[in-house]
């Protein structure tokens, strides 16, 4: 099998089991009894072991200059403890499973992400052609998921998670490592990187962008439910969001300019901010669901091309660390916030208010966004 089949491969099936996850663990957790305030602790609890996992597996990739090893035994490890967690049912032992997952499972998106751009770069075809395969593995399972779980039961999903690992372990297998630059890897080098001017304010502000996009990911599937829709719906919401993606990531030669990151990523945060104000407006379950087709035009748009800006800014031999960097803050600092704060104001507050809230922050990140364009133009 070619390189790049080998990445598509991967790539579908890795965000496979990222849609049994993340969307599905928060309506695993309310089909528990748990409140919503405790279903944002355990996000939460995830959250700062994604702070720490994210790092640490960039670190050793990038010192051990390979990323396939450390993919395999992350994919190994993250379908035993998958398969645990859908079986807990108390508290501590869903919190302790919760994190465990997290300790393996989110370490693989910014290493995928690394592998991805620097594996086509090499082979010299187009980043988002391979992505596309991430966005429909995300749409299918998210699909196939939600139907699981409506037939056989909330557990049910444990077994997919399982199989999915192991046809993505023996994938992992056959792919080639990525070259490495010859540059050394020290600590010097990455204090030079995070010093950087540009890189603080490009990093602040996927920051406070990405924190009502984690609220959103990690309560749509509750407030679907709360609006009267069932897993199943859930999972066709998760469906037109994924689904949404394919076409974007596969037209991105097209659309994606070097020089333009900034203007792209700021205009698909104004797009977060509509998408989650029509969200606080519609009362049925179905509209909602219909609204998550603006994923189009906020998600692939916004991260590929923050991918993409991070690129340019960090040197080739710190790519795995910058991206784990970019993903640590997209789903581990801004995770803990959107889940421990969003999971009290969804409480105390109702969905809609909720939402106008989510469409509020985007809005002022949107703003900071053009502050950042003036900035670079003077």
């Amino acid at each position: 099998m070619s390189v790049q089949r080998l990445l598509k491969a991967h790539n579908f099936l890795f965000f496979g089991m990222l849609a049994l996850f993340i969307p599905f663990l928060p309506v695993f957790l309310d089909g528990q009894g748990l409140e919503t305030n405790e279903v944002g602790l355990i996000i939460g609890a995830g959250g700062f072991v994604t702070i720490i996992a994210q790092p640490l597996w960039g670190m050793i990739s990038d010192r051990r200059k390979t990323l396939r090893k450390v993919l395999l035994l992350l994919i190994f490890m993250a379908a035993i403890s998958g398969f645990l967690l859908f079986h807990m049912n108390s508290f501590v032992g869903l919190i302790i499973a919760a994190m465990v997952v997290y300790f393996f499972l989110m370490p693989i998106d910014p290493l995928t992400e690394s592998l991805s751009f620097t594996m086509t770069e090499t082979i010299g075809t187009n980043y988002g052609s391979v992505r596309t395969y991430g966005a429909l593995g995300y749409a299918v399972l998210s699909l196939v998921v939600g139907y699981v779980m409506k037939w056989f039961g909330m557990s049910s999903v444990s077994i997919l998670f399982v199989v999915i690992g192991i046809i993505s372990f023996a994938v992992m297998w056959k792919m080639p490592d990525v070259p490495t630059s010859s540059a050394p890897v020290t600590i010097d080098g990455l204090k030079k990187v995070l010093k950087n001017r540009e890189m603080q304010l490009f990093l602040l502000l996927v920051f406070l962008s990405s924190i009502p996009a984690r609220m959103n990911d990690t309560f749509l599937g509750i407030h679907i439910r709360s609006l009267g829709g069932d897993p199943s719906l859930v999972g066709i919401a998760f469906f037109i969001s994924a689904g949404s993606e394919i076409v974007i990531f596969a037209l991105s030669v097209w659309w994606l300019r070097q020089g333009k990151e900034l203007l792209i990523m700021t205009i698909a945060i104004f797009f977060y901010a509509l998408r989650f104000f029509l969200s606080g407006i519609v009362e049925s379950a179905l509209l909602l669901a219909i609204i998550q087709l603006f994923q189009a035009l906020t998600f692939p748009i916004y991260y590929t091309a923050a991918i993409q800006n991070l690129y340019r800014i960090v040197p080739r031999e710190w790519r795995a660390t910058g991206q784990t960097v970019l993903a640590l803050l997209f789903f581990g600092l801004s995770g803990i916030v959107s889940s421990s704060v969003g999971g009290f104001i969804y409480h105390e507050w109702d969905g809609h208010l909720f939402y106008y809230l989510l469409g509020s922050i985007s809005f002022l990140a949107g703003l900071f966004g053009v502050y950042l364009l003036i900035r670079k133009r003077k």
